[in-house]
């Protein structure tokens, strides 16, 4: 049963992901990757989904919950301090290797909120998670 609700989880996320790259494609943002993880040195972690728009780069942290389970809480609050560091340490990893230096660039978090059959689902789009 574990091994079924680990794979479950996944999935959503995956879904979770895609609708969230589609929204923010539909808002007018350019998708320049997703799911980037550095390939020198020690991984870091990865990046769900990285955009440019007006010149800008944005990393964006997605957070996929199930609607009908979690709809009262925030996606974004799993969003931890320790989380934020490594973004941080990661993004600077793509910087690096794409030259980027003189570009600006922040972060977003996108909240999916997701029915279990997948067919409805709510997004929410947090601009700028570092102050």
């Amino acid at each position: 049963m574990l091994f079924w609700k680990e794979k479950q989880r996944k999935s959503m996320g995956m879904e979770g992901e895609s609708l969230a790259a589609k929204f923010l494609k539909d808002k007018g943002y350019k998708i320049i990757a997703r799911n980037f993880k550095n390939n020198q040195g020690r991984q870091l972690g990865e990046i769900d989904i990285i955009l440019e728009k007006n010149k800008e780069i944005i990393f964006v942290e997605v957070k996929t919950r199930e609607l009908e389970k979690y709809r009262e809480t925030l996606p974004e609050e799993n969003i931890t301090p320790s989380k934020l560091q490594k973004l941080n340490k990661i993004a600077t990893s793509y910087i690096k290797m794409n030259n980027f230096w003189n570009k600006p660039y922040h972060f977003d978090a996108v909240s999916v909120w997701l029915s279990k059959d997948f067919k409805k689902h709510d997004i929410k789009h947090i601009e700028n998670i570092f102050v």
